[in-house]
């Protein structure tokens, strides 16, 4: 983590959209704690808060609409190619589809909050042929929804409880965790409810 302030510090918004970039096309990065460490980063004047929100806003949409059009134009021939070993047959990938395409709202905007839903929801979106503005307008929000109040976070919490940078990843960790047992209680009670209704 040291040195990623380090290379934080030392090139600054370049490499914040590069680690987020690679982070959403599929390239293994720690994306929440990255973008907590930058609002703390901001609170403490090492760089500059919109500046920072913008940049991290322009690696992750920039990834996604990378990743989608790659999946748009040679996702399908791997797929049939090396589908089978994973067993997504055209049959399967059929039904993957016309599933992914009644929830693309959901699966682009929540999926980003997800590790490893979030790397493959834009191949998939270029696979299934969602319409491209359609796919840019729900990147976008997704892209807001999801980078905004990590780095708001990481900029308020950071001062106020005057946390060290080098903690930002485990309270990265902390708020992900909080968030899948928010949906998964969400997702939980609304199934009570409609047992209860039926």
């Amino acid at each position: 983590m040291d040195e990623l302030i380090k290379q934080v510090e030392l090139y600054g918004y370049a490499i914040i959209i590069l680690s987020l970039f690679f982070g959403i096309v599929g390239v293994p990065a720690p994306e929440e704690s990255m973008m907590f460490l930058v609002g703390i980063l901001a609170g403490y004047d090492k760089l500059q808060l919109l500046l920072a929100i913008l940049s991290t806003m322009f690696g992750v949409f920039s990834g996604m609409i990378v990743a989608y059009g790659l999946g748009r134009k040679v996702g399908k021939p791997i797929l049939e190619r090396f589908g089978k070993y994973v067993g997504l047959n055209e049959e399967n990938w059929q039904r993957v589809s016309k599933g992914y395409s009644r929830n693309t709202f959901r699966t682009i905007v929540l999926g980003l909050y997800i590790p490893g839903v979030r790397q493959l929801s834009p191949y998939f979106a270029g696979m299934a042929k969602v319409p491209f503005r359609k796919y840019c307008f729900y990147a976008a929000c997704g892209t807001v929804l999801w980078t905004v109040p990590f780095i708001i976070g990481g900029y308020y919490l950071g001062t106020a409880f005057h946390i060290d940078p080098m903690y930002a990843p485990y309270i990265g960790i902390i708020f992900f965790v909080l968030f899948i047992v928010y949906v998964l209680w969400k997702k939980g009670k609304a199934g009570r409810n409609k047992r209860r209704a039926t």
